[in-house]
């Protein structure tokens, strides 16, 4: 029999903070259980890897159920399978959100120490800022954040071609403003990817009381008279049991920690009975209260070789590898995804609720097409969908993928809200700035103009933003699965500490997120007070003046 003081159910952002955080004190035992394998391949480490990671490396291989508000489409649903998690196979992108999305958490689901002020702190814990240091980020955190070193001439248009559609610069997304359009930061470090694998797990993989398994996969969290006391992990074909002395806690990812709760028999109990899953505790929420941004691509063909599609023949591929290797430069370096910005679609909205990716290519992602010649892409994504989709069980194999469904559109909002960004997305380019660069609309294209046309448009060509959020949400109300201490309602000994726990999805990419609700939550496992919430220089300032 095996025991560790805390078992960490998945290698993702957050369960890579919480085992590097939680081995710190040389008197803990932790495990790390990860389904997938180790992050050692070269695609990994290369920024340019990632166009590869959307088709299928390192993943599941899950997809949604027919979506009946999107002419029942089946979408594609990437989630890691790998040490790492997302933060390994992502674009790479370092954006955290609105400030209003935390202060929302607080005073819409009453998840209090959540607001923005207070978790600010656990961002800038984790953040070693190559340009920053100031209110905002962190330059002394291991994970590295950096500013592009492949963008291509292209990328300095479209920022223009923003400008000149009304949108303004913005060189630093996560500062005061969100607002506007400019250059991503990204999590890299010495123009490589910085996952938090990289960052946080491979130097507490050499302590002595952390152990990692990999291609191991957590079936359930055993769970005695109330109190989650171990987990029974599949590996090789054989079972073996696992236990916790202290707690077990759930890092399995957006769609992977609400399954986990459900193959457990922690969820509604009519769904579980339904499926043949002994019910050990009924807590409705489990499962409910998805979120997921739904991407729309505007793709157009340029005038000459402007994108990275140039790299597509088999001899550039050898010589932008090459060049990579021996410079950290050219193709190999680029994330693909390094511009973009935020703006409204609605002007009434509390903050910007619109997220543009300009991406230095065509057929990037697995179901975004590729062109003959050279083209661009620009994606956008409505950030604050009102629809709320479930995870569900298909049977009571652990084998069996699960149910997913974003019930993407189920509010009209959000379809407008996604139509009209898609429209914007097509006004840019279409902008002076990228004129001589673009030659035309591709898609949708010229012809496609009516609300009608563009709505089974979106329908054949939406996909992910791989963002799947808030099935274990945290709060207080009869829904919410953990409290604002992660613990799950109901059940001693256990937490979920990962972005299922998000009550709302941020405005945002969701990586950074993860990554803080990791940082926060090794501090409430381990009982330390909260990090002092953030002041603000004019704060200060002011403060200054009233002393004197």
């Amino acid at each position: 029999m095996q025991k560790f003081d805390y078992i960490i159910t998945g290698a993702g952002p957050a369960g890579c903070v919480l085992a590097s955080r939680l081995s710190e004190d040389a008197g803990i035992k932790v495990l790390l259980v990860e389904a997938g394998g180790r992050d050692s391949h070269p695609l990994f480490r290369m920024p340019a890897g990632f166009a590869k990671m959307t088709k299928g490396i390192a993943s599941w291989g899950w997809s949604t159920v027919p979506q009946k508000h999107m002419n029942d489409r089946v979408l594609w649903y990437t989630q890691a399978k790998v040490i790492g998690g997302g933060s390994t196979i992502n674009a790479q992108i370092y954006t955290r959100g609105n400030a209003l999305d935390y202060d929302a958490w607080r005073d819409e689901e009453g998840c209090l120490g959540w607001s923005y002020r207070e978790v600010l702190p656990y961002f800038k814990r984790a953040e070693g800022n190559e340009r920053f240091h100031d209110d905002y980020h962190g330059s002394e955190g291991p994970l590295g954040v950096s500013m592009p070193r492949a963008a291509l001439p292209i990328c300095d248009a479209f920022v223009r071609a923003a400008q000149q559609c009304g949108i303004p610069y913005n060189h630093d997304f996560n500062g005061r403003s969100q607002e506007g359009v400019g250059f991503y930061q990204l999590t890299q470090k010495h123009v490589a990817r910085s996952s938090a694998a990289t960052a946080f797990l491979r130097e507490a993989m050499t302590r002595p009381n952390l152990s990692v398994m990999t291609s191991s996969e957590v079936r359930r969290v055993i769970v005695e008279q109330g109190r989650a006391v171990g987990v029974e992990v599949s590996r090789d074909g054989a079972t073996m049991v696992m236990y916790a002395d202290r707690e077990v806690l759930v890092t399995s990812g957006g769609i992977g920690s609400p399954r986990l709760l459900l193959m457990s028999g922690i969820g509604p109990a009519d769904h579980l009975r339904s499926v043949g899953v002994k019910v050990e505790h009924d807590l409705k929420g489990v499962g409910e209260n998805l979120q997921d941004h739904l991407d729309l691509s505007v793709i157009s063909e340029c005038s000459g070789d402007y994108s990275y599609d140039r790299v597509q023949r088999i001899d550039r591929t050898i010589v932008a590898g090459i060049q990579y290797l021996l410079f950290k430069s050219g193709p190999v370096a680029s994330s693909l995804f390094e511009t973009g910005g935020f703006c409204y679609a609605d002007r009434a909205a509390r903050s910007p609720d619109i997220q543009f990716h300009f991406g230095q290519g065509s057929g990037i992602e697995k179901g975004i097409a590729k062109l003959e010649n050279s083209g661009v892409t620009l994606n956008s994504a409505f950030m604050r969908p009102r629809s709320r989709g479930t995870v569900r069980l298909a049977s009571s194999d652990y084998r069996a993928s699960p149910l997913i469904d974003p019930n993407y559109w189920a509010d009209p909002y959000d379809r407008e809200m996604s139509l009209r960004g898609l429209e914007m997305a097509r006004e840019v380019m279409r902008a002076p700035a990228l004129r001589s660069y673009l030659l035309r609309e591709v898609l949708p294209g010229a012809s496609v103009t009516g609300e009608r046309e563009l709505f089974d448009f979106a329908c054949r060509v939406a996909k992910t933003d791989h963002h799947p959020v808030g099935a274990c949400k945290m709060g207080t109300d009869p829904m919410a699965v953990v409290s604002p201490e992660l613990k799950v309602h109901g059940v001693e000994g256990l937490r979920v500490c990962d972005s299922s726990v998000m009550p709302i999805i941020n405005s945002s990419n969701t990586n950074a997120p993860t990554i803080m609700i990791g940082e926060k939550a090794s501090d409430l496992i381990r009982g330390l007070p909260s990090l002092p919430p953030a002041v603000f220089e004019h704060e200060r300032n002011e403060r200054a003046r009233m002393s004197r």
